[in-house]
């Protein structure tokens, strides 16, 4: 379902001249101000006005050989969970409208603007990124890629980064990943979602959800695109595929457990088959209990660290705003109260375990594959009640959360059924092997793209 040009296609336009900032950032305006589109419910704010002027002094530099990097121009989407110097965050609601206005940038908007990616504007998310769903009752819910006339839900929480990479209205989006929330989007929207090891990226000036299980990454076209990004956000320079191997000799473990447990038969097909190319293509595809999946449920029985951490950030917000909270999202961040010191200190210990029991079980292995999400996008008609809501958002969450629980690192890579629908297939490794899985993924997206 990709579609558009990558970021190193886009610098090579910039290069030679074929091709304008003010030109990139003139099309991402027209999208997102299209009636017919999903522009007024992916973005909170658009920075239109600053956009075309900082378009217009990157051509000027670039005309002069002066432009900071040769991404420099190029319109990305900032998700409204990070600062903008001058600007209120308000993390997709209306309970911050009143806070005051930042008075710096995240320092993952500071690495990119310091490379000169242009900031069209703050996307929509889920009301303080409580979400793998991506709705919003405060801004609208924009509609997901796919079978537009049934309203699918976006993904969550990083919604509107993903529609407005798909849509053109950005060519690539910074998100954050918590359980999901990069890659669940990503996968709903047929993109690429990457979520870096947690410590890897900085997460200063964001509004956090779970400051252990938080993440920031980049939500794209391409593996390409993503490494770029995260070459820039983790404080380095881009670097190039020129050493991406193919996949023959990728060890693969897909674990017979956990993942596939409820699916979709759509995404089940859309998983056997990607294995079935990847095997054909010389990797050696291993299937096996992780028999540590299990212990998820049990560690996070009284809402894990999500809750917990985020009840802390918030309690005093919750005092004197309840009713202006997501009613949906207010009740998962009470959760926070079922848990006193002693239950917070034990869920620390039994992750630590966690982490390093999945770390002896995946040594053997180069990454670990399985669907993004066992689902297809549901509508959002059906997500309303809580009921529902809650159903559909742990099948969202559960599979890309383990890769959070174990202190990791992944990226969705969009396959396709054979009727178009979305599936995304994860690739994931332990924490720190960043460079090595965005390498590997690079050579299966080709592998893919052969096939």
């Amino acid at each position: 379902m990709t579609s558009g040009p990558t970021l190193e296609e886009l610098a090579a336009e910039l290069e030679s001249g074929r091709v304008t900032s003010r030109t990139l950032v003139e099309k991402c305006l027209a999208r997102i101000d299209d009636p017919a589109g999903e522009g007024s419910k992916a973005f909170i704010a658009v920075a239109a006005v600053k956009a075309l002027a900082l378009a217009d002094a990157f051509d000027a530099l670039r005309a002069n050989g002066a432009a900071p990097s040769r991404f420099a121009g190029i319109p990305i989407s900032v998700k409204d969970l990070f600062d903008l110097a001058g600007e209120v965050t308000r993390a997709g609601s209306i309970v911050l409208a009143k806070a005051p206005a930042a008075s710096a940038d995240a320092e993952a908007v500071r690495l990119l603007k310091r490379a000169g990616f242009i900031v069209i504007g703050r996307t929509n998310m889920s009301e303080f990124a409580f979400s793998g769903l991506g709705l919003n009752p405060h801004f609208g819910t924009p509609r997901g890629a796919w079978d537009r006339q049934t309203d699918r839900v976006p993904g969550g929480s990083s919604s509107g980064a993903a529609v407005s990479v798909i849509d053109g209205m950005a060519h690539a989006g910074l998100g954050t990943d918590t359980g999901g929330s990069c890659r669940i989007p990503a996968a709903f929207n047929g993109i690429v979602g990457f979520k870096p090891t947690a410590s890897r990226v900085s997460k200063a000036g964001a509004v956090p959800l779970s400051q252990t299980l938080d993440s920031v990454g980049p939500l794209a076209r391409s593996v390409s695109c993503c490494m770029v990004l995260d070459d820039i956000l983790s404080g380095g320079e881009p670097s190039t595929l020129e050493a991406v191997r193919d996949v023959a000799g990728l060890r693969v473990f897909a674990p017979s457990n956990y993942f596939l447990d409820g699916a979709d038969s759509a995404v089940t097909f859309a998983f056997r088959h990607a294995l079935t190319i990847l095997a054909k293509a010389g990797a050696q595809v291993s299937e096996g209990e992780f028999a540590e999946l299990g212990e998820i449920p049990i560690i996070n029985r009284k809402g894990g660290f999500p809750a917990a951490e985020s009840y802390a950030w918030h309690s005093e917000l919750i005092k004197t705003a309840a009713e202006a909270y997501d009613p949906l999202v207010i009740t998962r961040i009470r959760r926070g109260l079922e848990q006193t010191a002693a239950d917070y200190v034990q869920l620390k210990a039994e992750r630590e375990s966690f982490v390093n029991r999945v770390a002896k079980r995946l040594a053997a292995f180069d990454v670990v594959a399985f669907p993004t999400t066992p689902i297809v996008p549901p509508a959002i008609a059906e997500c309303v009640t809580p009921d529902d809501f809650g159903r559909f958002n742990l099948l969202c969450l559960r599979n890309s959360t383990a890769v959070n629980m174990w202190d990791g690192c992944a990226i969705s890579l969009p396959i396709e059924t054979l009727d178009g629908t979305p599936v995304g297939l994860t690739l994931a490794s332990t924490g720190g092997r960043d460079k090595e899985l965005l390498k590997w993924a690079a050579a299966v997206e080709r592998v893919f793209a052969r096939s």
